[in-house]
């Protein structure tokens, strides 16, 4: 039988070849145990090849942990990753762009090796679930032989470069930024000073700076077209960024002009392999980098780095030949005729057809509940990208794709031809299209089901938003976790996953973050609000949405309106849906959206909680999470310092609670609680510690309690709020370890 390798051979790029050869050859080696797990693992992450939950072979079916009967019992692919354990395969789409060829190959892809779904990620990436890694080097085979490398689309990489979806048929746009975003993402694939981060690195493009776009604000370097003197360039922002607690990105320089893009990527990128954490993973990103020096400092070490570049001829070269990437429409212009429309194809045109800048043409925005498809509708979409437009399509952050260059004349035709695919859904872009990252179904570190809370939320919203003045327009974003893969901190109403223990069960809670700025490139994020149980979240929404669209002053944004009442005001209105009935009472609220197992945590590695409630340790969370409501009213009112001094006040609650189960005369003075926090919880029975984020939320009550208060700004003052959050959440984690324990015994000492 023919192999792939043979079967492809002299179609393939060289280079990506030998690539290919050395992974299969890495594999071959690791099947006769002459390469550490460790390395291993790493070396599949940087060829995309990511793990999956309960690729440890084990999973909790509500009552106990139980084995998964995977073929291979001892050989491992990872650490705590069984081999014969399906997989994701993350598949890096510059930009999103796929042409028509590309489209129909991850079509076969998905039908050969994985469950049939093709997953769109906020990053444009593709994604394929349940692939053998076995299987891995054909399917890079086969995406080479048509442009496409998984290579850094996972590890510490430069992973991949995003842009606007827009770009190139925007009517707002300053230029077309794809042939940038397109030439550095080959300029810095494998690059030399990209070898040496302790974690990833993100690049974003945006052709304007009002709306969404290439959403730059929270990436690790972010280019903003610029027009100067009639020259081109690029306002630059660095250090931005999301997870757990999200950063700005500060502007770098106001106008870099084109020719100096890439040198100075390159050197912001040296800089941080340099200097950026490389132990502790948690402060490993170059936003921590530049918040320790300063923006200012931050640039001059840049600009010096620059000076010591060697020249390279691909710094410029791309310039020259800016239409690489121009597209060329398959039919001409023409125009809708407005007589016989239909109210079907009329609610769909309203938010799922774009004009485009060119006369004649539009985008169609084609709405992927949830992100996935099938390759039955990714077929289609391949022949109607070529049948109507111009051969390619373009997948966005909001896990959408859009069909570009569509005359208007023929915009009833691909209605129909997506409606017969199931693709001609209406409501794109507005309150029903619900962003959500894999979350419990797939992640190792989801908590509480995203994608289930969003499938749920899509089919309450899509029959009762457009009747709501001003609702429809809202964005909903749902992570699975702290880790904001969903981008919660940029939505109107956000979700995180987090769970609490409850007379010694696990219950799945979602964190509501309100009043994130999806526009200006994310111009504004969020702050938490409280935890809501998660059968309760679509009652929070309607909530919410309906006092929204009844007290909304005209043009009044939602978060314009949070502002306005204030988070008091709000908080009076949820408080009610954070409670909680008894599992006698029902059942189902312990359980999570679309599984019916009785909701654990121990999927994650965690043990469920077998013990009783300590009411001491609730009382003192409680404590501590009204002491962080108080900051969140604080910082609204321009209060930073009492703000920042209730942040910290909160996590030394959070953190007493926990360590008075060993010293039951602890004091309430900081140096103490810290101590014995630190003594019992994180050196001693190392309770707090996250099994896969370590000390990393202790390590917020170290810094500020080490360092003392920082400076009096409002964003210090969020950002410490963000920490303080997040430090309580992991005290919740704590406490169901700790019931799972045998229960300590306060003592005096």
């Amino acid at each position: 039988m023919t192999s792939w390798k043979e079967k492809l051979a002299g179609s393939v790029r060289e280079d990506w070849d030998k690539e290919i050869d050395v992974f299969q050859t890495q594999i071959d080696l690791k099947k006769q145990g002459k390469i550490d797990d460790k390395i291993f693992a790493e070396t599949r992450l940087r060829r995309g090849a990511y793990g999956q939950r309960y690729d440890n072979g084990q999973r909790h079916d509500g009552v106990d942990t139980r084995t998964l009967a995977f073929p291979s019992t001892i050989l491992k692919k990872g650490p705590d990753t069984v081999w014969d354990a399906p997989g994701m395969m993350r598949i890096k789409i510059p930009y999103g762009r796929l042409n028509k060829d590309q489209l129909e190959l991850h079509c076969d892809l998905a039908e050969e090796y994985s469950d049939q779904i093709l997953h769109v990620t906020t990053r444009q990436d593709i994604q394929l679930h349940f692939v053998h890694i076995d299987d891995t080097p054909d399917l890079m085979r086969r995406l080479a032989q048509v442009g496409i490398t998984t290579r850094e689309a996972c590890g510490n990489s430069v992973r991949n470069v995003t842009a606007c979806q827009y770009a190139g048929v925007c009517s707002d746009q300053t230029f077309d930024v794809t042939p940038y975003a397109d030439a550095i993402m080959q300029f810095l694939l494998g690059h030399d000073d990209t070898m040496d981060f302790g974690r990833k690195f993100k690049i974003a493009f945006s052709g304007c700076e009002d709306q969404p776009c290439g959403l730059t604000n929270f990436h690790d370097l972010g280019a903003i077209a610029r027009i100067k003197d009639g020259k081109r360039g690029f306002k630059v922002v660095v250090g931005g960024g999301l997870g757990a607690v999200p950063y700005n990105a500060p502007t770098y320089s106001e106008f870099v002009p084109e020719e100096e893009l890439f040198p100075l990527a390159q050197a912001v990128c040296r800089i941080f392999g340099r200097l950026g954490e490389k132990q502790n993973r948690s402060r490993a990103r170059i936003k921590f980098v530049v918040k320790k020096l300063g923006i200012e400092e931050f640039v001059r070490i840049v600009e010096e780095e620059r000076k010591n570049l060697r020249p390279d001829p691909r710094w410029t070269g791309f310039l020259s030949n800016l239409h690489v990437t121009a597209e060329t429409p398959h039919r001409g212009p023409s125009e809708l005729s407005q007589g016989g429309l239909s109210t079907e194809f009329a609610r769909w045109q309203k938010h799922n057809v774009r004009p485009q800048a060119q006369a004649g043409y539009s985008v169609v925005l084609v709405k992927l509940p949830l992100g996935d498809f099938t390759p039955v509708q990714g077929r289609q979409l391949a022949d109607l990208c070529d049948e109507f437009g111009a051969g390619s399509v373009r997948f966005t952050a909001d896990q959408n794709v859009i069909l570009r260059w569509i005359p208007n004349g023929d915009l009833l035709e691909v209605f129909g031809r997506l409606g017969k695919v199931g693709l001609a859904e209406p409501g794109a872009e507005t309150i029903s299209d619900i962003t959500a990252c894999p979350g419990t179904d797939t992640c190792k570190l989801g908590i509480s089901s995203s994608r289930g809370l969003a499938g749920e939320l899509r089919k309450r919203l899509s029959v009762v938003a457009e009747h709501k003045p001003g609702v429809e327009d809202l964005h909903i974003k749902c992570s699975g976790c702290f880790n904001s893969c969903g981008q919660h901190h940029v939505a109107d109403l956000g979700f995180l996953g987090v769970s609490r223990s409850v007379s010694g069960r696990r219950v799945p809670h979602f964190q509501l973050v309100l009043g994130g700025e999806w526009t200006n490139n994310a111009g504004n994020y969020g702050l938490p609000m409280g935890a809501i149980p998660s059968k309760n979240v679509p009652q929070v929404v309607q909530v919410l949405t309906d006092e929204f669209s009844k007290t909304r002053k005209e043009g009044e944004k939602f978060r314009e309106w949070v502002d306005r009442i204030g988070k008091r005001e709000v908080k009076k209105l949820i408080d009610p849906l954070t409670e909680l009935p008894s599992y006698d009472a029902d059942p189902s609220y312990y359980s999570d959206w679309g599984d019916p197992r009785e909701y654990t945590i121990g999927d994650i590695g965690v043990g469920e909680c077998a013990g009783e409630v300590v009411s001491g340790v609730e009382m003192g969370l409680s404590a501590a999470e009204r002491e962080i409501f108080e900051a969140q009213l604080a910082l609204e009112e321009k209060q930073a310092k009492r703000a920042a001094d209730l942040g910290y006040g909160a996590m030394l609650k959070a953190a007493r609670a926990l360590a008075r189960e060993y010293n039951a005369n602890i004091s309430e003075q900081p140096d103490e609680i810290v101590s014995e926090f630190n003594k019992h919880l994180v050196e001693g029975t190392k309770l707090f510690l996250d099994k896969y984020a370590g000390a990393k939320f202790a390590q917020f009550l170290f810094r500020i309690h080490e360092q003392g208060p920082r400076d009096a700004s409002l964003e210090a003052a969020r950002e410490l709020i963000e920490e303080a959050q997040l430090f309580v959440e992991a005290s919740h984690e704590c406490r169901g370890r700790m019931l799972a324990a045998a229960k300590p015994t306060a003592a005096a000492e």
